[in-house]
């Protein structure tokens, strides 16, 4: 089968609409990935460090959004406001919360919620979504978008 060279030409910019797509999708995984290597290094540091190491096993015998689990975030706060102002993944890091975020940002943030929701001996990313949506205010359609991504499998 021989082509025309209108054929020709439609195959080379399908082709490269095909490799710049990959290209961007590459660009999105390689900060993806830095993001990763880089992920709460803040709780490493003081004042982080100490709260978290006293609290951590204190939130994970508790249930998350409950009372108890909300007067150790206050016994916490200044850790916690330490902790939200050097990562952005936090909705509290945005002045305007989810909707100053980006994509990379939810991604990032969905991601932490799963990894949290497993920390705590009753927790799940559907219940963290659930709780998170009042607390952080998010629309039917952001909500929508962490289920149908907690939905895939990707997160375990």
């Amino acid at each position: 089968m021989t082509l025309t060279s209108e054929q020709k030409s439609m195959n080379y910019d399908t082709f490269r609409h095909i490799e710049r797509v990959r290209n961007l999708l590459n660009r999105c995984v390689t900060e993806l990935l830095r993001r990763a290597e880089l992920h709460d290094q803040s709780k490493l540091e003081s004042p982080e460090v100490e709260a978290f190491t006293e609290y951590t096993p204190k939130l994970a015998d508790c249930t998350y959004g409950s009372v108890e689990y909300k007067s150790y975030l206050d016994a916490i706060k200044p850790a916690l406001d330490h902790h939200y102002a050097n990562n952005r993944h936090h909705p509290e890091h945005h002045k305007n919360g989810v909707d100053d975020m980006n994509l990379l940002d939810v991604v990032e943030m969905l991601c932490d919620w799963k990894a949290a929701s497993e920390r705590h001996n009753d927790g799940s990313i559907r219940k963290s979504i659930e709780v998170n949506t009042d607390r952080f205010g998010l629309s039917p359609q952001m909500v929508r978008i962490l289920q149908n991504t907690a939905d895939l499998g990707i997160l375990g």
